[in-house]
């Protein structure tokens, strides 16, 4: 029988690889500045996954390259216990997960600390009201440009058609650099290995016969 919630939560708050900050503001000492020296103990790049629920990409990604540290990112617990547990049992020394609201991301991470950033298969927030929201909005990537080193790749990996359309827009009104774009990934490079990396999500969305989005941006402007 699988965990419930609850027990995923109580398991999570004793795992060595997981730091949880939800409430930020609560005096506890933050990791900002410590990932390379402190936590990692390397001076490898840092990869973020934002929303990144199971941890998917986290995990696959971090097997695929033991030569970089990944930090996957959520606000729930009990979605990260998949990823968390795998990577201790493992063990990928490699792999920390970090339960914080995306929005302060500044509190946890010195300029320049992040390397690069995987989006997969995050809310889309349809509602226009709701479009600050998303996590390729102007209002995100500047979050993220106070993290990130010069020339940083953000990938966005998603089945909405709506979000994928809006961040296309808003790659050009930020004056970002498109690095790479699949309009339909599994028909254009079915076997990219990185690509073909599914998440939870990503399998209930092609049963129901959705086309797969990816792009890659650099977060600098030319004003940068």
């Amino acid at each position: 029988m699988a965990k419930n919630k609850l027990q995923k939560f109580e398991d999570v708050d004793r795992f060595s690889n997981v730091f949880e900050y939800t409430d930020f503001d609560d005096g506890s000492p933050k990791p900002k500045g410590k990932w390379h020296g402190e936590i990692f103990k390397n001076d490898n790049p840092i990869v973020l996954e934002l929303a990144c629920g199971k941890g998917e990409y986290t995990i696959n990604l971090a097997r695929m390259h033991p030569d970089k540290n990944f930090i996957g990112i959520d606000k729930k617990g009990w979605r990260m216990w998949t990823g968390a547990k795998q990577a201790l049992e493992e063990p990928l020394p490699n792999v920390h997960f970090m339960r914080i609201y995306i929005d302060h991301l500044a509190d946890y991470f010195e300029k320049g600390e992040v390397d690069e950033i995987w989006i997969t298969f995050p809310d889309p927030y349809l509602r226009e009201s709701k479009a600050s929201k998303r996590l390729t909005s102007w209002k995100f990537l500047e979050i993220y440009r106070k993290v990130a080193n010069p020339g940083t790749i953000v990938h966005l990996k998603t089945d909405s058609d709506e979000l994928y359309s809006f961040t296309l827009e808003t790659i050009v009104e930020e004056n970002c650099e498109i690095v790479d774009r699949l309009d339909d990934v599994y028909a254009e490079r079915p076997d990219d290995p990185v690509l073909s990396i599914k998440t939870y999500y990503e399998k209930m969305h092609l049963k129901e016969g959705k086309t797969i989005h990816y792009v890659s941006f650099r977060l600098n402007r030319d004003d940068d």
